[in-house]
């Protein structure tokens, strides 16, 4: 018997798309997707959805919800997206990458009205990556337009 406070039970996430619970698997386990060990995941077989769980976490919380095939690829190519904005932040405010694409998300999560508990894209819908992926797109070519004030012009 048990003495103490009591244990929480183990999140056990539900599929989004079949509403099925999902199967928290471990490298060589069937429904496990990868070849190599990328540590444990939560697995929904009939869907081919997954989502993974923080490292070295006792717990095995999700980091977000699962994702399909097309969500992977959305959040993918969000990743792509974000990744020249975190790049010049890295350089312009000397941060490292983790603060750098924190604060990305956050400025993208603000301008889009998004609710993020945490600076982080898993808990995005399909529909909110191809949003953030096209604000993205709509400011980096707004700024390329815009005439730079530092450069002499040919009047000058």
């Amino acid at each position: 018997m048990r003495v103490g406070r009591p244990v929480k039970a183990l999140p056990q996430p539900l599929c989004d798309y079949c509403g099925a619970k999902a199967l928290l698997a471990r490298f060589g386990d069937e429904p496990y997707p990868y070849r190599d060990d990328h540590g444990p995941l939560w697995v929904c077989p009939p869907c081919e959805a997954w989502i993974g769980v923080p490292a070295r976490s006792t717990r095995n919380v999700p980091l977000g919800r699962l994702a399909n095939a097309d969500l992977r690829d959305a959040k993918s190519r969000l990743h792509d997206a974000l990744e020249p904005l975190v790049a010049a932040k890295m350089r312009r405010d000397n941060v490292n990458a983790f603060e750098a694409r924190g604060k990305a998300i956050r400025w993208l999560a603000g301008e889009l009205g998004f609710e993020l508990p945490n600076p982080s894209i898993h808990l995005l819908t399909l529909e909110q990556c191809d949003q953030a992926i096209r604000h993205i797109e709509a400011f980096v070519a707004a700024r390329r337009a815009e005439p730079d004030s530092r450069q002499p012009t040919r009047d000058d």
